[in-house]
């Protein structure tokens, strides 16, 4: 008998936001997040199956730069790793809702291993998100 892999784990991430009705209105609005449980300083959402938090914390994140492929990859910075047609979508949500790319986005890595579509953006309390897409999943982790 086989016993089948149990399911890929969740993260849980935690954010600072300096506005949560900004960070409502981006997340849920703009990105589109189902809100989950909420009280006075935070606020969870459904990030494809992941639990992501926005908590109350005046004074935003500090930002950094570090060169990748010719631009300026904001860190720290989270995101999730979409089918293509899905990342597609989300550019399209994201141009359509006015958003400001702090990377347009753009194939890296063209024709080398881990090619992949990218965009990053700020959310309103100035944290970095990337999102991205592998036309084959298989070059996720590629060396």
């Amino acid at each position: 008998m086989t016993v089948p892999d149990p399911p890929l784990p969740r993260f849980h991430l935690a954010m600072p936001v300096d506005d949560l009705a900004a960070a409502r209105r981006f997340y849920g609005e703009v990105l589109g997040l189902e809100q989950g449980r909420s009280a006075e300083t935070w606020i969870d959402w459904n990030l494809h199956g992941h639990q992501f938090v926005t908590h109350l914390a005046p004074g935003g994140p500090r930002r950094i730069h570090n060169p990748v492929d010719g631009h300026d990859v904001p860190v720290p910075h989270f995101g999730l790793i979409l089918t293509v047609p899905g990342f597609r979508a989300l550019a399209d949500r994201l141009r359509a809702a006015g958003t400001e790319f702090v990377i347009e986005p753009y194939v890296r890595f063209e024709g080398q291993a881990g090619e992949q579509w990218t965009m990053f953006l700020l959310d309103p309390a100035g944290n970095a998100l990337e999102f991205k897409a592998f036309a084959d999943d298989s070059q996720v982790f590629a060396v």
